[in-house]
């Protein structure tokens, strides 16, 4: 890998102070099954409902979910770090063993949907934008499954944290 420069140093170290939700990415299909720990990803508008997420081409799972078209936003809760530590790669449980724990719904959406998530979103990708190392994956929702976690889980400063609600 070669050495950053001065300005992606810098701007990595100003994106570290962005709050992020911690989702995992997952997909099933002609491709195979995969899955892989996203940070950059967000709504885009309710009409039609529309998320975007970005993946970085380089990655294992890049080519699997582009060419299923289909996948699903999971986004995980506080007590899912463990989760969000295999979809990243960090724990070395191969691909394959990381949706056999009975947390995922295999069959109901065509793509592996987490169970207790704090919210999933299953769609279709209708359009794929390159920019720099990613692309930008624009995803038409055609399910949404909203959970009960009373808390989320975010990254900041390059670590995970637990993010609940306080009463008001």
């Amino acid at each position: 890998m070669p050495e950053l420069t001065r300005q992606q140093t810098e701007f990595r170290a100003a994106m570290a102070n962005l709050s992020a939700a911690v989702t995992v990415i997952t997909t099933d299909g002609p491709r195979g099954r995969a899955g892989m720990t996203v940070s950059a990803a967000c709504s885009v508008t309710d009409s039609p409902p529309t998320v975007l997420v970005c993946v970085n081409r380089t990655a294992r799972s890049h080519d699997v979910l582009v060419g299923n078209g289909r996948l699903a936003v999971n986004v995980l809760g506080a007590g899912q770090e463990d989760l969000a530590l295999h979809f990243a790669g960090a724990t070395g449980v191969p691909t394959a063993e990381r949706f056999t724990d009975g947390r995922w719904d295999l069959a109901t959406h065509g793509v592996p949907v987490l169970t207790g998530a704090c919210a999933s979103v299953v769609g279709t990708i209708v359009a794929e934008q390159a920019s720099g190392s990613h692309s930008v994956l624009f995803v038409e929702v055609d399910t949404v499954i909203s959970g009960d976690d009373p808390a989320a889980l975010v990254y900041f400063q390059r670590r995970f944290h637990s993010l609940g609600t306080t009463a008001a």
